[in-house]
């Protein structure tokens, strides 16, 4: 064979950048339905990001996902195809593998939250055994040099050079750059004149600096249930101290919603029950110490914090408008945070691909044929709890679908 034969690209249907949960996802449909399918990742490893989801047991879905539960430039963009791949359709897919799973359960909440009983390799292992049943080359620890088109899309490698007339980008965001994380489907989205909405930290812990830095520190470690607020959010779950800031749950929660300089707003207790409890055990049992009384509703810790600077902690001795001030603090907590702890630790990137320049049923860039973007690179994204990973199985099947 000459070495002009030998050269030649290796030709596929269509060429999927990114071995994630999306990536992954759309390539076993599009070789189910008797595509060529070529899948490139730069890792050693697929689905890393699957792996330590959930604390290793993968949060796969939430069953009540659907348009609210995302942040995008464009609300009504994920709504296509959220409605043609809903979270049933992928437990449905779970179920075939005999992959056991159970719902996170709150005390008073459902949170919808679905995991798996054993290990997240289960779901990473199902969507390669789709991969392999579609016949899908899937290529890892695959540096990309370059990607042009010329009536079909030609993507360089250190080894070799592939040709396809579609391209999927599923390359992700910028979270968690140690895992591999890139801006390489921005870079793309550039080359090809797509449009790109500014990108930020989302799902992500809360700093501070200052005094206010000092005090909570010596917090670190305490979690707590609470209402957390801004301007444009609520979330109802806990939140946590810790040496660098804040975390948790509701904190995570508003980020996502948190503009910078923004004060956040921290509900310990819901306002007229902190003052009902607190005027009421006065009224009840007058010699009772407060610090004490709200530890019964908080941790130790919490309480020792709201009650440190108090002229008197017996509640026999503490006027009514002192009580009052305290109600209204711990159900109106007002911190400024200094900023986040970036994408080293933030769970999602914000922003990303501008939903207007693509086709909601297809993924497809509405001005250049055959290139699709899908899954986190897009300007898309979800609370936590499991809706990012039902955007990136839907927005994977919308793409694989169109192919």
């Amino acid at each position: 064979m000459s070495a002009n034969r030998l050269s030649r690209p290796m030709n596929y249907d269509v060429i999927i950048i990114g071995a994630g949960a999306a990536g992954l996802f759309c390539a076993g449909r599009a070789g189910a339905r008797g595509k060529r399918v070529l899948l490139l990742d730069h890792a050693k490893t697929p689905g890393e990001k699957i792996r330590i989801s959930g604390g290793g047991r993968c949060n796969f879905t939430n069953i009540h996902s659907g348009p609210d539960n995302f942040i995008s430039g464009n609300p009504h963009f994920a709504k296509s195809a959220l409605s043609r791949f809903t979270p049933y359709d992928f437990i449905a897919m779970v179920e075939r593998y005999g992959i056991a799973w159970h719902e996170k359960h709150q005390t008073g909440m459902q949170l919808g939250q679905l995991f798996c009983d054993k290990s997240s390799q289960q779901i990473i292992d199902m969507l390669l055994t789709e991969c392999k049943k579609g016949g899908v080359d899937v290529r890892l620890s695959t540096e990309i040099k370059s990607v042009s088109h010329d009536g079909q899309y030609k993507v360089e490698t250190a080894a070799q050079s592939f040709t396809a007339q579609n391209l999927v980008i599923a390359t992700g965001g910028l979270s968690i750059p140690k895992m591999g994380a890139s801006g390489f489907g921005y870079k793309i989205a550039k080359q090809f004149d797509v449009p790109l909405t500014e990108t930020r930290p989302g799902l992500v812990p809360l700093t501070f600096t200052g005094e206010q830095d000092d005090t909570l520190k010596a917090l670190a470690g305490t979690a707590a249930p609470a209402r957390v607020s801004c301007e444009s959010a609520a979330f109802n779950e806990a939140i946590l101290l810790t040496h660098r800031g804040m975390s948790g749950p509701a904190i995570l929660q508003i980020s996502s919603y948190l503009a910078p300089g923004e004060e956040v707003n921290i509900a310990l207790l819901n306002s007229d029950a902190a003052r009902d409890l607190l005027l009421g055990a006065k009224r009840d049992h007058p010699k009772s110490n407060i610090t004490t009384l709200l530890s019964g509703h908080m941790p130790k810790r919490l309480a020792e914090y709201f009650t440190d600077d108090l002229e008197t902690t017996r509640l026999a001795d503490m006027k009514d408008d002192t009580l009052i001030t305290l109600a209204e603090t711990l159900s109106n907590w007002t911190l400024r945070p200094a900023g986040t702890e970036g994408y080293r630790k933030a769970e999602v990137t914000l922003g990303g691909v501008d939903t207007h320049a693509l086709n909601s049923k297809t993924m497809m860039a509405n001005t250049v044929d055959g290139l699709y973007f899908i899954g986190e690179v897009v300007d898309v994204t979800g609370h936590l709890g499991g809706h990012n990973f039902q955007w990136a199985w839907a927005s994977a099947s919308a793409c694989a679908k169109a192919l």
